[in-house]
């Protein structure tokens, strides 16, 4: 029994930040994000707007792709790292919007690797019988935990919601998913305040994402890299037989640094960062969703996701569209 995708959905807000307007807000250029991000513009929330409204439209658009009632899901799993409240969470106010009442609904966080995270856990559930048809949603404002004043940050950065409905299916679908993290690393990359320590901070509005660019760029392709070819030895598979890959889109320099180590051509690489910037838990179903609209997924190709967090949490996950 395989977990099949049947149908994906994605959302942006409408208010688009292109490079220069940030040239306006911060000591930096449009030639340097470009050359060092391959960033154009990215999508930022109203105010108003909040995680689980970028969610909710992302996951009617994949409900009705998939041509099916929403009352015949049976599990509801979000990715995120920034949800609209401490609880209930975002699953649950998702759920009650779209009329579903009942299944378990939860979120998931794993920063940018949170929707490999998601889908291990859903692939699990359906293998074992306990889902038949589940919801999966990766949705971030995470422009709400950047600071606008600094400049390795806020380039980088944008809000969106992907979603996909997956069902029981005995042919095609996720053929491995492997996980993984070390808390080891986690200062650099982190928001170090947090509801039981920094509440302070929080209510001044200062819980904002610190990075250290250079160390998280070098594990990020090496652990991408990694977890792709696992993924490939743990299938007996090479990488000529990938059709695609859709990484997490953090970083154009980062996507082909580790095309180049996997050996994969680059006209197989999913890339929207360019459009989108990171959107952390988001970027990985947003370019999946884009590419099937767009025709570029064929059934039966064979596609490599793979996301990377701080954390640091990394993951893949191999399919047969």
């Amino acid at each position: 029994m395989y977990s099949r995708i049947i149908g994906t959905g994605s959302y942006l807000p409408s208010r688009i930040v292109d490079n220069h307007e940030l040239e306006r807000m911060v000591d930096t250029s449009d030639e340097w994000i470009r050359t060092r991000t391959g960033i154009v513009q990215r999508h930022i929330a109203a105010e108003g707007e909040f995680t689980s409204d970028l969610a909710e439209a992302a996951a009617r658009r994949a409900i009705d792709a998939a041509g099916i009632d929403p009352n015949e899901i049976d599990l509801i799993v979000v990715a995120t790292t920034t949800p609209d409240l401490v609880f209930p969470s975002t699953a649950t106010l998702v759920q009650h919007r779209l009329g579903i009442r009942g299944c378990p609904a939860f979120d998931i966080q794993a920063v940018c690797a949170g929707f490999m995270y998601a889908l291990d856990i859903v692939d699990k559930y359906i293998r074992t019988g306990a889902a038949h048809n589940v919801l999966v949603i990766g949705a971030e404002t995470f422009s709400r935990i950047i600071d606008w004043t600094d400049r390795n940050t806020c380039v980088l950065f944008g809000d969106g919601a992907g979603a996909m409905v997956i069902r029981a299916d005995e042919e095609h679908g996720i053929l491995s998913s492997h996980i993984h993290a070390d808390g080891a690393y986690k200062e650099l990359l982190w928001v170090p305040v947090g509801v039981s320590n920094g509440g302070a901070e929080l209510e001044a509005g200062r819980a904002f994402t610190r990075m250290k660019g250079n160390e998280v760029f070098r594990w990020a392709v090496n652990a991408m890299s990694d977890i792709a070819l696992d993924a490939l030895k743990h299938n007996n598979m090479s990488v000529d037989e990938v059709d695609w890959v859709v990484p997490h889109q953090a970083n154009v320099r980062i996507i082909h640094a580790i095309g180049k180590r996997l050996g994969v051509s680059p006209d197989k690489l999913v890339i929207t960062v360019c459009d989108h910037g990171n959107t952390s838990a988001a970027s990985v179903p947003l370019a999946f969703d884009v590419a099937v609209r767009d025709g570029r997924f064929k059934p039966g190709d064979v596609i490599l996701l793979e996301g990377f967090g701080g954390g640091f949490t990394w993951g893949s996950v191999l399919l047969r569209y």
